[in-house]
């Protein structure tokens, strides 16, 4: 088969795999499985932070896997390492088991992050398409939403009758997705070759990284206004499932609410190349901080919680959609899947300080406390964020201006 036509059946495949790899029924309701075998609030919290150091310290070294060994490798090892998690959080009763669990979780997600992305950015460039990855990463956004749809209905629907019969639904599709994880074609673009060495090629793959990062400070920027807002949405999406809980919905009807969220993110993904050609990136960088605390000050004081919750998905999709294209377009392909990786390690970091706090404020006080804190927080960032974009277009203006007098002089 033609090689190139192989690179364009990547995306659709990618779909596909997309759908497969986010069908998990334990999705909406592992929190509450987790709190029904005995554990807290606080250790609900451990557990996450004990997820996000092993992704803090594993990201960018598997984010150099990915570009070194290839992308599509990483991938299979990363399915392989989350089919090993769901099993042993089936089998596990205690604090211990749990923790090793989330650790297989964690470089499951690890050896994916850098390296989906990559696999497919890379196949477009290679095919002459990479303008195109922005309709198509919302694309496929919306399969990452249906099967967040599927997972919440039925696995809220499931848990209220087995815990059990989701997580052996979850290892089935988890085996099949191994499966088809094997079909993708390796892109030739952006494979890493040894020039000083095999000994040397990691630490070379790391500096290489980091300098693009430090001569690009947009980059950064980007990497970390991103990953700030991921982290507020993720503390929400979870521990809004043990709120829900409390307030007294059963887990089918959590279910539904979360399906609602995806099915209402999924229909706006697929529209983000064109809100963004409205509102342009000084517009997405200033309002979606704006409506993502909105939300989580809406979700902390409204007794209708869970329409902010749908508007904070919408938005969270919005972010990852429209920021992930502009990050790709700035990095070469040699380095893409260890830059990207970079980026879920800051993510690890910010969610290693908030997701623990939150669940001590939780335990302590309750979760509308927790949530409040979250958003006055979400307050000081938006200060911030909006100080230096402003900042930034002033100095632009300034050299501008500049620019225009000195050519008037000569």
């Amino acid at each position: 088969m033609n090689e190139k036509l192989q690179l364009g059946k990547n995306v659709y495949k990618n779909y596909v795999y997309t759908l497969l790899q986010n069908i998990d029924l334990t999705r909406g309701i592992w929190m509450i499985y987790l709190a029904s075998k005995g554990m807290s609030l606080t250790q609900l919290g451990l557990l996450e932070t004990i997820f996000h150091i092993t992704s803090f310290t594993m990201e960018v070294p598997t984010g150099a896997v990915a570009d070194i060994f290839g992308r599509k490798t990483s991938r299979i090892v990363g399915r392989i390492m989350s089919l090993i998690s769901v099993i042993i959080l089936l089998l596990a009763n205690s604090f211990l088991w749990f923790s090793i669990s989330f650790i297989f979780t964690a470089l499951s997600y690890n050896l994916e992050s850098g390296a989906g992305d990559a696999l497919i950015y890379d196949s477009l460039k290679e095919i002459g398409e990479e303008e195109t990855y922005m309709k198509v990463s919302g694309r496929k956004e919306l399969f990452f939403q249906v099967a967040g749809v599927i997972s919440f209905f039925v696995g809220g629907y499931l848990a209220t009758k087995s815990y059990n019969i989701a997580f052996l639904l979850t290892i089935l599709i988890a085996v099949i997705t191994i499966g088809q994880s094997f079909t993708f074609k390796e892109p030739n673009v952006g494979r890493v070759k040894s020039v000083h060495g095999e000994e040397n090629i990691f630490i070379n793959q790391l500096k290489t990284s980091l300098k693009i990062i430090l001569s690009k400070p947009k980059i950064g920027f980007l990497i970390i206004f991103t990953q700030i807002l991921m982290a507020f949405c993720t503390c929400i999406f979870y521990y809004l499932q043990n709120y829900l809980k409390g307030d007294g919905y059963s887990e089918a009807i959590i279910g539904v609410i979360y399906a609602v969220c995806s099915l209402a993110s999924a229909l706006v993904s697929t529209q983000v190349h064109a809100i963004e050609k409205k509102i342009k990136e000084k517009g997405i960088l200033l309002l979606t901080p704006l409506f993502t605390v909105g939300c989580i000050w809406g979700i902390a004081l409204s007794k209708y919680h869970y329409v902010f919750f749908v508007l904070l998905m919408i938005t969270e999709g919005i972010i990852y959609v429209s920021i992930s294209d502009y990050i790709n377009k700035m990095i070469p392909s040699e380095n893409r899947a260890t830059i990207l990786s970079f980026a879920s390690m800051i993510f690890s970091f910010f969610m290693i300080t908030l997701f623990p706090i939150v669940g001590l404020l939780g335990d302590k006080f309750s979760l509308s406390i927790a949530f409040k804190f979250l958003g006055s927080v979400g307050i000081v960032f938006i200060v911030i964020n909006s100080y230096i974009l402003l900042k930034r277009e002033d100095n632009k203006r300034h050299k501008k201006t500049t620019e225009k007098v000195t050519k008037s002089e000569i």
